[in-house]
């Protein structure tokens, strides 16, 4: 494999793949390094029906296939490695792969955010045995029975409405008065009938033998806790940036999320980032692919300018 590229993507969800289409086609030799599989959070997703020019919804693993087949027509290259580090030596990048250093001109973060769990008794006991951040990955093994949900943004309501297919019973807790998902999501799930939301509730253990059987619930008003009976706790409680393999100078805010300027470029030239892994005020497959492209594209003219190229 070779290991000199114009640009190096790291992430191949929707901000990498939007990325690598609007690379490729700038004719920059583009390299988009994947640890998992392409289309990140995108793959979770049982309904994508809020995407610009899609009037019927897809799922996201056919969509994130497309958005694949699009970046290597244009002719961008997708690998599977992970990246341990990346830092600069001049005016060069280099990222320390699975296989290897490759170099690069310049670097784009799209790696995203992994679930944040809970941190109460028996989450980790029960990972994988009834509990799951994953809805359209595991719901169907807990058909026709009684499931919990517990969060109140976009993912969590999307999920509940999803789960709310399989079963009849969904219990839906959130820790404050009402939800923070947008308004038409929260109001589909607020007006179905399968789904009890607790508002102000909190889980205080998940218990069980060999998988969960039941949660123990506290509702954060009274002080007091009840038990509720279920098979399966999905939790969607927000995220975790994805940022620890970047320079130790690259700014990032409070929760650790990357900083960047309007152009996506960050507080190290020449490395920009796009999608879930930076501050953003709204995190959508729409918005990281939209960060993909202006990342790109500035990435494009900040090549231009170390190379003498650019367009005065």
């Amino acid at each position: 494999m070779e290991t000199l590229y114009d640009l190096i993507i790291i992430g191949g969800g929707a901000a990498g793949l939007g990325a690598a289409q609007y690379g490729a086609r700038a004719n920059l030799k583009t390299l988009v390094i994947e640890e998992m599989a392409h289309g990140g959070q995108a793959l979770l997703i049982d309904r994508l029906e809020n995407y610009p020019g899609l009037p019927e919804p897809v799922d996201g693993y056919t969509w994130a296939e497309v958005m694949r087949a699009q970046a290597e027509g244009f002719g961008a290259t997708i690998v599977s490695s992970s990246v341990e580090s990346v830092r600069k030596e001049g005016e060069r990048f280099v990222v320390e792969t699975g296989d290897g250093p490759m170099h690069a001109k310049a670097v784009i973060a799209a790696t995203g955010a992994k679930h944040r769990h809970l941190e109460v008794r028996g989450e980790e006991e029960f990972s994988g045995r009834g509990v799951s951040y994953c809805a359209t990955c595991d719901g169907p093994f807990f058909k026709g029975k009684r499931m919990i949900v517990v969060g109140g943004g976009d993912a969590a309501c999307d999920e509940a409405m999803y789960l709310s297919k399989l079963t009849d019973t969904v219990i839906m807790v959130h820790r404050k008065d009402r939800f923070r998902a947008q308004k038409a999501v929260a109001a589909r799930v607020l007006a179905n009938p399968r789904i009890d939301v607790r508002f102000e509730t909190v889980i205080d253990e998940i218990e069980g033998g060999k998988a969960v059987e039941s949660v123990s619930l506290k509702d954060i008003k009274t002080g007091s806790t009840y038990e509720e009976p279920a098979s399966a706790v999905f939790i969607f409680v927000g995220s975790i940036p994805q940022a620890a393999y970047l320079p130790q100078d690259v700014r990032k805010d409070e929760a650790g999320y990357i900083v960047t300027d309007d152009r996506m470029e960050t507080s190290i030239p020449g490395l920009f980032a796009a999608g879930d892994v930076r501050t953003t005020p709204f995190r959508q497959v729409i918005t990281a692919v939209s960060d993909g492209a202006v990342a790109a594209h500035c990435a494009a003219q900040y090549i231009d300018e170390i190379e003498g190229k650019a367009y005065l």
